[in-house]
């Protein structure tokens, strides 16, 4: 590898990972992102710590868009990080075995799930369920409890990779699904594809602030909706609606210009060269909604790749 071609990713090092690494990366795990989204794709691990080399983070290009996926072994690092780690444990429960659990109210009206017996012995027949219980000091332990149907449609996937894991390694993908869960939920492990890291890096990139979650089907008549003044280029709301659709396209994966211009033909025909702030309202809630289903997908492809 020239060292011309090196010295393009010597500002995406981090942490052990050197410059021969992050090329290593581009080459495998990230062939399949054009320029912008590979550096899109490191300035994320980089922002939060994940290291792609060990299977903590790694990219997903469909249909031109980027989802940035975090593994299982990274919430695991980051739960044990957290004040109050006590462990995890999880289980499959088979058709043969004897399981027995019910629910129970803390002495703040808040229900949690208590496990009366789990036994086996072989065979023990087919995998029917499952559970994944997450231990942090001073909290009542959090479980969840998942049927196999809630996951068989993995099986049936038509992304390839994510397809032929669930189909050949049901079990440890299976367990893999219900502890990503539990970690999630119990330690507030909010990874997902717009998670940067605390502030704005030297790469430009945003600082992520969850969005409390509100119905964002997007309305039509405010997309429609005429101008009812002027809108001057100086316009702040105007200008802050163009800088929130930006840093959208970048959640989005959609980083070129006609990626951009593609974008809104399709969803938002009725916007020209000049919007009008009302129309760019419009056009962020239908981004808002592309956002959050992108971040469905990412949940439901656990460790596609591990």
């Amino acid at each position: 590898m020239a060292n011309n071609q090196l010295a393009v990713y010597q500002d995406l090092t981090f942490g052990e990972l050197t410059q021969q690494d992050i090329v290593t990366v581009r080459e495998t795990i990230g062939k399949d992102c054009n320029e912008s989204q590979f550096k899109l794709f490191m300035s994320i691990a980089k922002n939060s710590g994940a290291n792609p080399i060990l299977n903590e983070i790694y990219p997903a290009v469909r249909g031109g868009q980027l989802t940035v996926q975090f593994g299982i072994d990274f919430y695991v690092r980051k739960a044990k990080e957290t004040e109050g780690y006590q462990g995890y444990d999880v289980q499959l429960v088979h058709e043969n075995d004897g399981f027995k659990m019910h629910q129970e109210k803390d002495e703040d009206g808040r229900y949690y799930i208590v496990i009366d017996e789990h036994s086996w012995g072989f065979p023990r027949g087919k995998v029917i369920g499952g559970y994944a219980i997450a231990y942090k000091e001073g909290l009542k332990p959090f479980t969840v409890i998942m049927e196999v149907d809630e996951v068989e449609h993995f099986k049936k996937s038509n992304i390839g990779m994510q397809k032929t894991m669930w189909t050949n390694y049901f079990n440890d993908m299976f367990k893999k699904h219900m502890t990503r869960r539990a970690l999630k939920a119990a330690f507030n492990l909010n990874f997902d594809d717009d998670e940067v890291g605390e502030g704005s890096g030297s790469d430009g990139i945003p600082e992520y602030k969850p969005q409390t979650r509100k119905d964002i089907t997007p309305n039509q008549e405010i997309i429609d909706a005429p101008s009812k003044q002027e809108v001057h280029e100086e316009d702040p709301q105007l200008a802050q609606a163009k800088k929130d659709m930006k840093t959208k396209f970048k959640k989005l994966g959609i980083t070129t210009k006609k990626g951009m211009q593609d974008y809104i033909k399709q969803h938002a025909p009725q916007i020209g060269d000049n919007p009008t702030y009302q129309q760019l309202v419009g056009l962020l809630d239908i981004m808002d909604m592309h956002i959050d289903m992108n971040e469905v997908q990412a949940s439901d492809a656990d460790d596609v790749l591990e």
